[in-house]
């Protein structure tokens, strides 16, 4: 049974911060493996998590310090936890802190001053025009799979929408006349996200055959073979399939690399920084700015490949 002040965190993640399901869930289970290490110490604490898992506590929340919390973090790193891994744990402890103060649980708050560890500043693995082409031409759009296959992936492409959104679309989301849609974001906020030519033709054409596909009785807007709402998980079984067959050297590309590839082609092409972060949903200007590194370590090679002195 959870402790009550621990419960309306849990609420609060939900209904003020709007946490989907599994962030939710990672957050209580980060806190879980933090109360671990607090109650049983690091001697036991051998593999990211307690060896007896323990369920998050008030107690040994309000018990932690300023020194456990750092510790805990630099334990994490000695076991071999990325740093992102160890920020994204930090993370979670913040935000209970911080709601208990807000409460009246606590008066202080132990994670406040504790430093983030530094990220490295990764650049997102994109796809040339090429390969994205051969890649949502790969499908046989004679077959009911094979259109619905074609849609989502110039979908993803076209629009640059996260895979859970894409499978959260309704039937009444999108406008094919506009050439828009309406996703519903992390946090459950509305953006328009856009669709070109291309895409629309393919999920007009899809939904020519959607009824074919086990007569789905609900209004999701892709659909399994059997007529079901289709999972995230599926979306990416999809992406995956025709990466083995059209890029057999690209093991590494899934939805998110689509995400990744329309960002960078957006800004390649001339696009305005702000936009493109409007239409990727980005709370912030500086997670979209780490496609213009990409776009500009691009100019350099073809600087280096075309300019008789470079």
């Amino acid at each position: 049974m959870m402790d009550p002040e621990l419960q309306q965190f849990a609420d609060y993640l939900a209904a003020e911060r709007g946490f989907s399901d599994h962030t939710h869930r990672a957050y209580l289970a980060d806190l879980s493996q933090f109360c671990g290490y607090i109650e049983q110490g690091p001697a036991v604490f051998t593999a990211g998590e307690a060896d007896t898992p323990v369920q998050p506590t008030c107690a040994a929340l309000r018990r932690a310090s300023r020194n456990d919390i750092r510790a805990y973090l630099g334990h994490l790193r000695t076991l071999g936890a990325s740093a992102r891994t160890a920020a994204r744990k930090l993370s979670a402890i913040r935000a209970v802190y911080k709601f208990f103060v807000r409460i009246g649980v606590m008066e202080e708050n132990p994670a406040q001053g504790v430093r983030s560890p530094k990220l490295p500043r990764e650049l997102p693995d994109v796809l040339s025009i090429p390969e994205v082409t051969a890649l949502v031409e790969a499908p046989d759009t004679s077959t009911p799979l094979g259109a619905r296959d074609r849609a989502i992936l110039e979908t993803l492409y076209s629009s640059g929408v996260r895979c859970a959104e894409l499978g959260g679309l309704a039937l009444n989301d999108i406008d094919l006349i506009g050439g828009t849609m309406v996703v519903l974001g992390k946090r459950r906020k509305e953006r328009l996200a856009h669709l070109g030519s291309c895409a629309v033709d393919a999920v007009q054409a899809y939904l020519a055959v959607r009824s074919s596909l086990g007569r789905p009785s609900h209004t999701r807007l892709f659909v399994n073979a059997r007529g079901g709402p289709l999972t995230t998980r599926s979306v990416q079984r999809v992406v995956e399939k025709y990466v083995r067959a059209v890029l057999p050297g690209r093991r590494d590309v899934s939805p998110h690399t689509l995400r990744h590839t329309f960002a960078t082609h957006m800004l390649d092409a001339g696009a305005d920084l702000r936009v493109v972060q409007e239409m990727l949903g980005h709370e912030s200007l500086s997670s979209t700015q780490i496609y213009t590194h990409v776009s500009v370590d691009r100019l350099k090679e073809v600087y280096r490949q075309a300019h008789p002195h470079a």
